[in-house]
This record gives structure tokens, C-alpha cells and sequence, in this order.
């Protein structure tokens, strides 16, 4: 299993953190088995949580031309037509994804072309779930130009997520399934389709990154 570099320091921190505490209760605790299994068991679980909330998995990538494929391991939560005041003035077929603790938080592009389009938004820390997050919280947004069709994707930092990180650049070419970026603690991601897109998925559905076809487009 590999550890994403975004995580590396997130990593020293909790291993500092824990040494710290570990030396007090040496120092005020020396005696007293069970405070000291105890700290020991909760250190070691939350150390191996967050290496493997920055873990980057092994998949079997999908690769579809006509298919959008999930950037994101978690469950949908939203299929719904919205609108678009962001770079396009038109309605889009949303599908929302929401990454738990538990999710690998790397995401991907869900389609290959040339990102036309970018931009950081600093925000709020509103919960990922909440319809309003996508315009409120930290987000990035972007969209790839495939062909004549443009998808749209969104990086949306929830109530725990403390840094979005996105690789993405205007005029920069993309594969599909090649890494996005990653979302620190708890997150969503959202991806815009052409209103005649064919959904495959549907709400409260588990998809996995890479590996998921979220839809299919008309040519």
C-alpha cells in the first residue's frame, strides 16, 4: 500500500503527537497498565486510520470513451438537474459522491481532454452532504472538454476537511483515471453532465474510483 506525499506530514504530526503524550503518561502514569494499554491501543488505531485515509489504491481502470467513470471511492448521494452559474449559464445533471473517514480520499478525472476551466473557492466548512456545500465550502471547479462535450467536476471540502488539493491547470491535457488530487478529512465530490447523459448509477449507491461507470454520454 502506498501513502499519497499530501499525507506524509499529516502523518509526522500524529506520530509527534502521540510520542508527547506517550512521554506524560510515562512521566505522571508509569504504573497504571490500563491508561497506558489503553493510550497505546487508540494511538495505534488512530495512526493506521489516517495511513489509510491517505492510502492510493491498487484498481482495475476503467477506460471508456463514451463513459464517465467515478473520480472518487464513496456513495452517491445526489442525481438531480442544477444550475450552472460557473463558467457555463446552463443546467447540468449532477451526480454527488460522499467520502467517509474510511474513503480513499484521492480523486481522479472521471473522462480524459483539456481542462478549459479552473478555480479555487475558498469557503466555508459546512457538511459535504448539505445541497449547499457545493457553492459555500472550499471547492475547486473545473471542466474537461471531451471532444465537443464538456464535464464539469467539483472538489468540495466538508465539515472535517481542512485542505483541497487539485492538480488540475486551464489548458492542461488529462487521462482519464490519472490522479486529480486529493481532499484532506471527509469530503464530496460532484460531477456535471450534459442534461442527455444516461446515468448508470443511482442514489445511495457505493462506487469506487477508476472502477465505477457513472455514465455514459450520447454522441
Amino acid at each position: 500500500m502506498r501513502i499519497h506525499k499530501e499525507g506524509q506530514s499529516t502523518i509526522l504530526v500524529v506520530m509527534s503527537v502521540v510520542t508527547i503524550f506517550l512521554v506524560v503518561i510515562l512521566a505522571f502514569s508509569p504504573y497504571n497498565i490500563w491508561v497506558l494499554a489503553s493510550f497505546i491501543l487508540l494511538s495505534v488505531l488512530l495512526l493506521v486510520q489516517t495511513m489509510m485515509f491517505f492510502r492510493i489504491p491498487s484498481r482495475n481502470i476503467l477506460i471508456r470513451d463514451d463513459g464517465i467513470v467515478s473520480p472518487a471511492d464513496g456513495r452517491i448521494v445526489m442525481i438531480q438537474e442544477v444550475q450552472v452559474n460557473e463558467y457555463l449559464q446552463e443546467k447540468r445533471l449532477q451526480v454527488s459522491i460522499f467520502m467517509n473517514l474510511f474513503n480513499v480520499h484521492v480523486n481522479w478525472y472521471p473522462c480524459g481532454g483539456d481542462i478549459v476551466y479552473y478555480k479555487y473557492h475558498p469557503g466555508d466548512k459546512m457538511v459535504a452532504w448539505h445541497p449547499k456545500s457545493s457553492d459555500k465550502n472550499e471547492h475547486t471547479t473545473l471542466f474537461v472538454k471531451q471532444d465537443n462535450t464538456l464535464i464539469g467536476v467539483r472538489q468540495i471540502a466538508g465539515l472535517m476537511a481542512r485542505r483541497v488539493v487539485c492538480k488540475a491547470r486551464t489548458g492542461k491535457q488529462v487521462l482519464q483515471c490519472s490522479e486529480m488530487g486529493i481532499i484532506k478529512f471527509g469530503s464530496r465530490v460532484d460531477v456535471l453532465l450534459p442534461p442527455d447523459a444516461e446515468v448508470k448509477v443511482r442514489k445511495g449507491q457505493r462506487v469506487w474510483g477508476c472502477e465505477t461507470l457513472i455514465a455514459t454520454l450520447k454522441r
